[in-house]
């Protein structure tokens, strides 16, 4: 906690701080993982960097999608307040509450499977007391600048990378790991970030990632660069397209998720794509809960994906062959492929509309006639 400020000014005030808490019953993991929770919900603003808070609801979406496992060695090299790991070690203890009888599933649990990367020291703080309430008591998380050549050692150690990435911020490219370069020559964070887990993973690792749209159809060198070699070298397995209100009141760009394995050897043969239109919440800057929500239906069909073979292009989710994505210069946004049906439409013919204006408008000059005489 090196650096932590003690942000309540007045003695009056913390007793009342203590006195609500104490109101609170804090035996249970949940309970005070939930404070904690609900008070990182009120950091209702992006951070000099880039970096913002990654809503619960689309973890746990993404958690659900990859399903983590005891054997697992989880890292999110964008930590923040990590919500990815604290949701994963949720999944882990409610999937595999038997096996972590075991003296040695626990110490995995408690020391190895949890690594992040952050480089704002507040951010650590914070992201270290929510893997804390939420049981995990000696996670590794690590103060470095992931990009930089400080972090050259992340090479092979995680089997299973859960990342949002910062899309904007400023960038030192000279400090930047020359083995990253070498893959994708750009100062875009998004597209670096996406290099260094590619590094990061072990072979057969698995990646679930936001990225901003422009990763996906972006037409620089560096984009394509990225995209190549997702398809062709690594396995693309799914891109999941969420509407631009998802990250408000943070920020309004459009995403995506991007689902891979680090193959080092190909192995993309089709590529499924989901059109999310709802996510459980207004797309506004309230994020007021709403009836309509495709999060149950992503995870169900992403788990099913062969069912989805015979799915047109004109529903929510659909197969394109990686053939095809080659053919359109390797473009991954989901309009590309996407069938649009248009409903046929018949208007009155213009004569009928004039009728119809005459006599609204001889009605109209009854009624005023009318109200003349009324006031006369």
């Amino acid at each position: 906690m090196k650096g932590a400020t003690f942000m309540i000014p007045t003695p009056r005030l913390l007793s009342q701080v203590v006195d609500m808490l104490s109101n609170i019953d804090m035996a249970d993991r949940d309970t005070k993982g939930d404070v904690y929770e609900y008070l990182l919900s009120k950091i209702a603003s992006a951070g000099q960097n880039g970096q913002f808070r990654t809503p619960r609801h689309i973890i746990r979406m993404m958690v659900d999608m990859v399903q983590p496992t005891l054997e697992d060695v989880i890292c999110d090299p964008s930590a923040g307040s990590c919500g990815f790991l604290t949701v994963s070690g949720e999944y882990i203890r409610q999937h595999y509450e038997t096996e972590l009888y075991r003296d040695e599933a626990m110490r995995h649990f408690q020391e190895n499977m949890f690594m992040g990367v952050e480089f704002d020291p507040t951010m650590i703080r914070i992201g270290a007391m929510n893997l804390i309430l939420h049981g995990i008591e000696n996670p590794q998380l690590r103060d470095v600048d992931a990009l930089s050549e400080a972090n050259t050692d992340f090479t092979q150690k995680a089997t299973l990378v859960l990342a949002n990435p910062p899309f904007k911020g400023s960038l030192d490219r000279e400090a930047v790991d020359g083995k990253i370069l070498s893959v994708v020559d750009s100062k875009k964070t998004e597209l670096l970030f996406l290099v260094l887990i590619l590094k990061g993973l072990q072979l057969g690792g698995r990646a679930a990632v936001i990225v901003p749209d422009g990763v996906l159809f972006g037409s620089s060198k560096a984009h394509l660069q990225i995209r190549r070699e997702l398809i062709d070298r690594q396995k693309l397995q799914a891109v999941i397209s969420m509407p631009s209100g998802v990250f408000k009141p943070y920020a309004g760009v459009s995403t995506a998720v991007l689902l891979f394995t680090r193959t080092d050897s190909g192995g993309t043969d089709q590529v499924w794509f989901y059109d999310m239109q709802a996510d459980g919440y207004s797309l506004d800057d309230k994020r007021q809960p709403i009836a309509a929500n495709d999060i149950a239906d992503i995870v169900q069909r992403y788990h099913h994906q062969p069912a989805e073979a015979d799915r047109l292009r004109t529903e929510r989710s659909f197969l394109v062959p990686v053939q095809e994505i080659r053919d359109n210069n390797f473009d991954l946004s989901i309009n590309r492929y996407k069938e649009v049906v248009y409903a046929e439409k018949t208007y009155a013919s213009p004569a009928e509309i004039i009728r119809e204006i005459e006599t609204l408008d001889a009605e109209r000059a009854v009624l005023l006639k009318e109200l003349k005489w009324d006031a006369g």
